[in-house]
């Protein structure tokens, strides 16, 4: 598989640093691990880093943000790249949020904070198997 991208969006700099040490853990030998702390800069990073030939596999991101919120940051991302994993990680999300973002967004999953790093990863591997299910050959990944 080609490398790819692991993308953390939150505002908070201390989740960004559990959630990159975690993500480094489970998956840093095989995928780029970036974070940002808003959804503009996290939509810059995957346009940089597509740019240079690399793959968004996983996107994971709070809801509530200063500026663009978690669910219309994660519907852009899915319908930039239809193929991605999209993770909702927030203490505070509505449920209209969530439904906007399953239906529009193709949401994998909802975790809670404080979330399990073991239920993260579980749930970050079964939207990958998905991903690589689905993947169109264009990709060659």
């Amino acid at each position: 598989m080609k490398q790819g991208i692991l993308l953390c969006v939150d505002d908070e700099v201390i989740v960004l640093s559990a959630l990159r040490d975690q993500l480094r853990k489970a998956y840093g030998s095989q995928h780029l691990i970036e974070i940002a702390e808003s959804a503009e800069e996290g939509l810059e990073i995957l346009d940089e880093l597509t740019g240079q030939g690399l793959i968004p596999l996983v996107v994971i991101s709070d809801f509530q943000m200063p500026g663009m919120k978690g669910d219309e940051f994660l519907i852009q991302a899915s319908r930039r790249f239809p193929y991605v994993v999209t993770v909702m990680l927030s203490g505070q999300v509505s449920d209209a949020a969530v439904n906007r973002v399953r239906c529009e967004g193709h949401l994998s999953s909802l975790i809670a904070k404080p979330w399990d790093a073991q239920a993260l990863v579980q749930s970050i591997d079964e939207g990958l198997a998905r991903f690589a299910s689905s993947r169109p050959s264009e990709l060659g990944v």
